[in-house]
């Protein structure tokens, strides 16, 4: 199975929130409360990412073999991992960490000192660990979206 990993274009947008929403419905909308399903799903729509790859965002994607996008890695402001997912038929092939070690290799090339934060869903949590980030604090509940702030500072 070959993966390429590409920096995403605004030809991508459609394709990413489609991967993001789907998986955001399965995996983070359980943990939320009713009334932020529609905030998170809305700030995934086509038209925000669109906007998100025109701004100060940096997304890559992983497109396999049959030109499709299946796995996606976004960072804001080259500090803030903004997204983070892999297809169903793509976990545990290493692909959430390729991702991962992209954006953070063009943040560090755009400047980044070595900090990094994301904001994790509370099944995600051992990904980050994993990848060297640590809980800044509990659960917060943020407008009805649980997550789990987190930092990682490389030396």
């Amino acid at each position: 199975m070959t993966i390429e990993i590409r920096k995403a274009t605004l030809h991508d947008a459609q394709a990413i929130s489609q991967l993001i929403t789907t998986l955001t419905e399965k995996y983070v909308c359980p943990t939320c409360e009713d009334s932020a399903r529609d905030i998170l799903r809305n700030s995934m729509s086509v038209q925000c990412i669109a906007s998100y790859l025109s701004d100060n965002y940096l997304y890559m994607v992983a497109i396999n073999e049959r030109d499709e996008i299946v796995g996606v890695a976004g960072i804001k402001d080259s500090s803030h991992l903004y997204h983070l997912f892999v297809s169903d038929d793509y976990q545990g092939l290493g692909l959430s960490r390729r991702l991962w070690e992209c954006v953070k290799a063009q943040a560090l090339n755009n400047g980044n000192t070595g900090r990094f934060t994301v904001n994790s869903a509370l099944n995600a949590e051992s990904v980050y660990l994993r990848f060297g980030f640590k809980r800044l604090e509990g659960v917060r509940n943020r407008q009805g979206v649980l997550d789990i702030p987190m930092a990682l500072e490389i030396q």
